[in-house]
Order: structure tokens, then C-alpha cells, then sequence
């Protein structure tokens, strides 16, 4: 599997704006972007004039750099959305929220949508009491989400947990951190996503 070996901080600086891909350390004095926030590399700091289809492509690598996802399966979910009723752009983030490695991260049994994707990969997730080891699994209405007994009791976990009790869960989502334990209550609505994307610029650069 195909997977972004760079540095995280690096595709913050590109976007122009926080992305949030390293949890805590995003929010505390080590960040690379509120030490250095400007494009990285010789002329990072020169001014940039962006084109029309600059713009539509750095909306479109800002989202795929946010749910962690490679170009050839972020393509496939819009070409999904497209054959789907309603707006193109929503039904295309809809599919986006939906995947097992962010409701991981949403229900706050991980602290980035990257370290979601590992817990899933290793095998410490369960979907309606079933081990899960696909990142992309879409999640169902009703669709229970859990951790492992024995994974729960790992250091790790207990750390995720303590950091997140304060953290306030979607409204599309039912959490219960003491038990480990999530449900999906609702599909996610546009209203639900909580950064700042403009979804029409990557409908308009998909459809070029």
C-alpha cells in the first residue's frame, strides 16, 4: 500500500495552513508552522501569485493531505461521488468522513487521522464486534466501532483516551470512552466538517 513517507510538517507549510496531521504536537510550541509559516524550500518566503487552477489544486492536495489518502484513491472517490444523487462536493466529502480510519479519529480513539489508520491497519478495530483492517471501510448507520479488549488496556490507548475526554464528538457520532466504544448515529452533513474546504474548486479541477 502506497503511503506518504515525507515530512508531515512539511505539507502544513505547503497548504498555507494548519492540517492538524501530527495530533498534540500541532497545538503546542514544537509546531513547524507557527515557527515557520511560509512554503518551504529557497523562495518559500517570496510572494506567490496563485492561477485560478493553482487554486483549485492546492484545495484539492490540502484535502487529500488531511484524510491521508493518495491521489489515485481520492480520484476514485470523486468519481463515486459523482454517480451518487445530490451535490457532487458533499456526497465526495460524505464518502471521505465515512471511512473507518477517520471515524476512528472523530470518536477520539487516536489523536491523528494517521495514527487511526495505523490502529486499523494493526488489527486493534472492531466494526459490530468484527475486526476491521481496511482504513477505507465505509461505516454504516448503526455501525458499532470498538477497541479491542486487549488493545484497551495498552499504555498507548490509555494515553489517547485521557487526552481526548474533554474532546466534543460529532453529532453524527455516539462515543463512550470508558467503554472504548462509538456508534454511528447519522450520515455526516455538510454542516459536521469542520475545516475550512471548498469543495466546489475540486469539483471544478476534476471536471476540467
Amino acid at each position: 500500500m502506497a503511503k506518504y513517507t515525507g515530512a508531515v510538517c512539511k505539507l502544513c507549510r505547503r497548504e498555507g495552513e494548519k492540517l492538524y496531521l501530527k495530533g498534540s504536537r500541532c497545538y503546542s510550541n514544537k509546531c513547524s508552522f507557527d515557527r515557520r509559516p511560509y512554503v518551504p524550500g529557497e523562495h518559500g518566503q517570496g510572494r506567490q501569485k496563485v492561477s485560478e487552477y493553482g487554486s483549485q489544486l492546492r484545495e484539492k492536495q490540502k484535502v487529500r493531505r488531511i484524510y491521508g489518502i493518495m491521489e489515485k484513491q481520492f480520484h476514485n472517490y470523486f468519481q463515486k461521488a459523482e454517480t451518487l444523487p445530490g451535490v457532487t462536493g458533499e456526497n465526495f466529502l460524505q464518502l471521505l468522513e465515512r471511512r473507518l480510519d477517520n471515524v476512528v479519529f472523530r470518536l477520539g480513539f487516536a489523536s491523528s487521522r494517521s495514527e487511526a489508520r495505523q490502529f486499523v491497519l494493526h488489527g486493534h478495530i472492531l466494526v459490530n464486534g468484527s475486526k476491521v483492517d481496511i482504513p477505507s471501510y465505509q461505516i454504516e448507520v448503526d455501525d458499532v466501532i470498538s477497541v479491542k479488549d486487549s488493545s484497551r488496556k495498552t499504555n498507548r490507548f490509555k494515553e489517547v483516551f485521557e487526552y481526548n475526554s474533554d474532546l466534543a464528538t460529532q453529532e453524527w457520532l455516539s462515543t463512550d470512552l470508558e467503554k472504548a466504544e462509538g456508534s454511528v448515529v447519522a450520515l455526516p452533513e455538510r454542516e459536521d466538517i469542520d475545516y475550512p474546504v471548498e469543495e466546489h474548486l475540486i469539483v471544478e479541477y476534476y471536471s476540467r
